[in-house]
């Protein structure tokens, strides 16, 4: 497991490294420049070498390893029976909006959110409500509850959670879950938790899935997830949900499988080996980007006047804002034409993000050193 490899990903189809030309150092979409565990690799050469690929169907024993892994990593008791298969998180989520909501109706969300958070409730033609979340001076974001309360007794039908949130990389503690959670059971408001990140949560923080919260939270919640950010292998399209109530279970699957197929053969593989045996490996890379957030904080706090971020506490995201650079364009635009480096634009993740960029500091040190050091060179160039 040498995270510090670097690998010429470009030429392989990666829409990371190709949406920029070869002088721009591609620091935004959100997957890995990391080999994925040797043991999935290993097990997708052995099924490729059997040279049939056909329909796929979840297994038995990946669904016994999906729930050992929920069990051992977030002490989340699930049943196999309540375990989904769809391709994609924001597919997934997508399709809830549309199951589980009439046209019209009020999706909430909160802000800064990942952009499709932004754009499923209006492409569905429901109406997209936001309850933005608060930041102190450091950067540390908040849940504004008089805020989250008052839009959620507005008429809200379903609440779209991000936890780990993306991008502010926070990790909500138990008793901001259990508020959010009770507000919506009092209001009669479903929850649809992504928790894509919840693997992904550095020492000190615990990712707590708000399904686990209690059995009547359970039944109100669907929760997303997904082998992709975890084991980087994001490409195979492959995610999961969990529901216990059986009527969302029937009202979800009803159209699911005509609207948005089903995960590839090789995908279904690569998720079953990964939960069952890609543990060493997340352990490693988990105790990996946690040097490389400590790096990217201490590098943007010391040489970066006028941009500040704060350590996001899960994820391999960093949110950094910008506003006091006072740019004549916006942030991402500045590094991208000074620096070559190509972030994230803040806009992007709603009116919250102005003058904010969104990093990923997945990758080995020397090529993030790379963006660090031709971003800090566009700043000094300012004065």
């Amino acid at each position: 497991m040498d995270f510090n490899q670097i690998i010429d990903r470009r030429g392989t189809d990666s829409a990371k490294w190709n949406r920029y030309g070869d002088d721009v150092l591609p620091m935004w979409l959100a997957d890995m420049d990391f080999r994925a565990p040797e043991a999935v690799i290993n097990a997708l050469q052995e099924r490729v070498a059997h040279g049939i690929f056909g329909y796929g169907f979840p297994s038995d024993g990946l669904k016994e390893a999906i729930t050992a892994h929920l069990k051992s990593r977030h002490n989340w008791d699930v049943e196999t029976a309540d375990l989904a298969f769809v391709s994609g998180v924001v597919s997934g989520f997508t399709h809830a909006i549309y199951a589980l909501t009439e046209p019209g109706d009020r999706v909430l969300i909160q802000t800064p959110a990942y952009p499709p958070f932004l754009s499923a409730p209006r492409c569905t033609g429901r109406t997209l409500v936001i309850n933005q979340l608060t930041s102190n001076c450091a950067g540390y974001y908040e849940v504004d509850f008089d805020d989250f309360e008052a839009k959620i007794a507005s008429g809200v039908k379903l609440f779209i959670l991000c936890n780990p949130q993306n991008p502010s990389g926070r990790v909500f503690r138990r008793e901001e879950l259990e508020k959010m959670a009770e507000i919506c059971l009092r209001s009669g408001t479903l929850i649809c938790a992504d928790e894509i990140h919840a693997d992904l949560v550095y020492s000190g923080f615990k990712h707590i899935p708000i399904a686990s919260l209690s059995k009547e939270v359970s039944k109100n919640t669907v929760t997303y997830f997904a082998p992709s950010k975890t084991f980087n292998v994001a490409g195979f399209s492959t995610s999961v949900y969990v529901t216990t109530d059986p009527e969302m279970q029937k009202t979800l699957s009803q159209s699911m499988s005509m609207l948005l197929g089903h995960p590839n053969i090789l995908g279904l593989h690569a998720a079953h080996v990964a939960y069952r045996d890609g543990g060493p490996w997340l352990d490693a890379i988990l105790e990996y980007l946690l040097a490389n957030r400590d790096h990217m904080v201490d590098v943007v706090t010391k040489k970066m006047p006028g941009v500040r971020v704060c350590p996001p506490e899960g994820t391999f995201l960093g949110w950094l804002d910008c506003r006091d650079l006072e740019l004549d364009t916006t942030p991402q635009q500045f590094f991208l034409k000074e620096a070559k480096v190509g972030l994230n634009d803040g806009c992007d993740f709603g009116e919250a993000g102005d003058g904010f960029v969104r990093l990923n500091f997945g990758c080995p040190r020397a090529l993030l050193d790379q963006a660090l050091n031709q971003m800090i060179a566009a700043i000094a160039k300012r004065k």
